[in-house]
C-alpha cells in the first residue's frame, strides 16, 4: 500500500528475553538490536492481535523494553517516536487493544496518530485457515491510515 513512497522493516524481537531489572544493565544484545531499529526509525506502525480484550504479552514485554533507557538518565527510543497501531481480531476488530495501547503508549511518551485507526474483524474461517484476506473496505480504512500516517511522518 506504501509503494516505494515509505520503506518498510518488519522488526524482529523473538530474541528478547522477558523483562527483568535485575539484568537491565548491561543491555542484552537483543534488546540493544531492537532498540536500534526502533531509533533509525522514523514512525513505527504496531499490527497486534486482541488476546483476552488486551495486548498480547510478548509486545507488552516488549514496550516495556523500549520503555527504558540504554543508560540511567538517557532518554528512551519511545520518547517521541511517532506511532500508530491497527488489528486484527475477533468480532470487535482489536477495539480494546487499540484502547489500551492509546494509554500506554501516550504514558511512554510516543508521538501518537490515533485517528485513524484500523481493526479488522476475523472471521471463523479467517482463524481456522490462518489466512487473512481483506474485503475491498479493509483495504481501503488500511490505505486511508497509511496516507493519514505518511502525512503525520511529515
Amino acid at each position: 500500500m506504501l509503494g516505494e513512497r515509505a520503506e518498510v522493516a518488519f522488526l524482529d524481537y523473538t530474541q528478547v528475553p522477558f523483562f527483568n531489572q535485575d539484568m537491565e544493565f548491561p543491555v542484552p544484545l537483543p534488546v540493544a538490536q531492537v532498540r536500534e531499529a526502533v531509533s533509525r526509525a522514523d514512525g513505527v506502525w504496531l499490527f497486534v492481535p486482541e488476546y483476552n480484550h488486551s495486548l498480547p504479552g510478548v509486545l507488552k514485554n516488549l514496550l516495556d523494553w523500549l520503555s527504558r533507557p540504554n543508560q540511567p538518565g538517557e532518554a528512551t527510543c519511545l520518547f517521541g517516536k511517532p506511532v500508530t497501531f491497527s488489528g486484527a481480531g475477533g468480532a470487535a476488530g482489536t477495539a480494546c487493544v487499540q484502547d489500551h495501547l492509546m494509554m500506554l503508549l501516550s504514558v511512554l511518551g510516543m508521538k501518537m496518530m490515533a485517528v485513524p485507526r484500523t481493526g479488522i474483524p476475523l472471521s471463523p474461517e479467517a482463524f481456522k485457515s490462518n489466512c487473512l484476506s481483506l474485503t475491498e473496505s479493509q483495504e481501503g480504512r488500511l490505505r486511508k491510515q497509511a496516507e493519514a500516517f505518511l502525512t503525520f511522518l511529515d
